[in-house]
């Protein structure tokens, strides 16, 4: 059981590290926590999804909480299920992008805020470890089946305002997206890969993260004529873009585009995580709303949306936040804000991207470094020079060109993000900043 309960979600390897005896415990704890009534709960593909369902529920049951079991759902859609049904609780069972011989959970309180770390997943670890549960229910909670994908469909789909029909090929890399695209049909022209649900992921990682992983996509873009390309991650939470020429749109470009019309319907506040270009920020405010920085992870970046009323919000890891997903991600809802864009410019995904892409990043490097604390230390030292805020890791700006360096929570590495006005000075900036980070200490 050790070390499967992570920062933001647990997650282990299946039969080994979390197995369904550990499940039925989770679900104990769970309902010991946070006393619950209901629990909406989702899961993915993966062959050993419905065991670990069955035996959270079992848990869950135990204590007196009915179940809304919302079936083989990306997600996305397990958030609207825990928000539109009113559920006190909900719990996804997903273990993302990871392979296949892993699984999890992703947990929320009502109203789908994410439970994390700090917020309750620890008080999870240590009532298992105490076997500190509360007594069984006098009497036992039931299962009540509520498919969520046709209430979900139609709430996304009220966004659809196309002005000419759009072509995409989406790859759903046998995962959740197979399931969250179904949003998408009858609106959208989708050509699809693979797109048979396979829980062993037995064409490539569902990462889009991965450049490689978007071989496949790429060369089907440019051997037909479509709009753009869409690649989901393994529970469909996430989305990367490929534009009518197979190019790799970066992430941050995305939420930019994304907010920009957003914002012209609606002003309000934007939030953009810490490692987003420059001109993120820039293009929100010719937009009439208010840019807001956020440090890294969808826990800190949902609450602060919540806190703020926010509208919208992008992360460089293509994580797309709506207010009108209960503040949580929807890839079908980023897809379709996308293809409105396209669809009312009439011209292709290239050109509206390019004004947005001014500055030359370097993309997230990550160094394994035996002290990352040191590495960080040696950091602050060498560029006390310029303007320092510490929101997530460091972060450091002058009049040309900023960085962040952050830490791995889990693994010994440290994250690197630089942005300069010109290629040469990011890439001499980077060489500089990585030979300071793996500098032996």
């Amino acid at each position: 059981m050790a070390g499967i309960f992570k920062a933001y979600d647990i997650r282990g390897i299946y039969g080994r590290e979390l197995t369904d005896e550990i499940a039925f415990r989770i679900g104990r704890a769970f309902a010991t926590l946070l006393k619950p009534r209901t629990v909406a709960v989702g899961r993915d593909m993966r062959p050993h999804s419905q065991p670990l369902f069955d035996a959270l529920a079992r848990g869950l049951n135990l204590h007196g909480a009915d179940v809304i079991d919302l079936g083989l759902c990306s997600t996305p859609m397990t958030y609207f299920g825990i928000g539109s049904s009113g559920a006190d609780a909900g719990i996804m069972v997903t273990a993302s992008h990871n392979p296949g011989e892993y699984n999890g959970m992703k947990l929320c309180r009502a109203g789908a805020v994410p439970i994390s770390g700090a917020t309750g997943i620890a008080d999870i670890e240590r009532i298992i470890a105490d076997e500190s549960f509360d007594a069984p229910a006098s009497t036992a909670g039931r299962i009540i089946h509520r498919p969520i994908l046709e209430s979900y469909a139609a709430s996304i789909r009220r966004h659809a305002a196309l002005k000419h029909p759009v072509r995409l090929a989406i790859d759903m890399a046998n995962g959740m997206g197979i399931v969250e695209s179904k949003v998408l049909e009858g609106i959208l022209e989708i050509d699809p890969l693979f797109y048979t649900l396979d829980g062993t992921f037995p064409n490539h990682e569902a990462n889009p993260l991965i450049e490689e992983t978007y071989a496949d996509l790429q060369a089907k873009v440019r051997a037909g004529r479509y709009d753009f390309g869409v690649a989901f991650d393994g529970d469909a939470d996430r989305a990367g873009f490929v534009d009518e020429k197979g190019e790799i749109i970066p992430m941050d470009m995305i939420t930019a585009l994304i907010a920009r019309d957003v914002l012209s319907h609606e002003k309000g506040v934007i939030f953009y995580d810490l490692r987003s270009s420059w001109s993120v920020k820039e293009v929100i405010a010719e937009a009439g709303g208010t840019p807001m920085m956020c440090r890294v992870g969808h826990a800190f970046i949902k609450q602060q949306m919540r806190d703020a009323g926010a509208l919208f919000a992008g992360e460089l890891s293509g994580h797309y936040y709506f207010r009108d997903n209960y503040y949580t991600e929807s890839s079908a809802l980023a897809v379709i804000r996308v293809a409105n864009i396209v669809s009312a410019a009439g011209r292709p995904l290239s050109e509206l991207i390019k004004p947005i892409r001014r500055y030359f990043a370097s993309g997230e490097i990550n160094s394994e470094v035996r002290n990352p604390a040191a590495a960080l230390t040696r950091i602050r030292d060498r560029y006390r020079d310029g303007h320092r805020f510490d929101l997530d890791g460091i972060s450091v700006e002058y009049a040309d060109w900023w960085f962040n360096v952050r830490t791995s929570n889990t693994e010994p590495l440290v994250r690197l993000n630089v942005e300069a006005k010109t290629i040469q000075q990011m890439q001499q900036k980077r060489d500089e900043l990585l030979a300071v980070i793996r500098e032996k200490s």
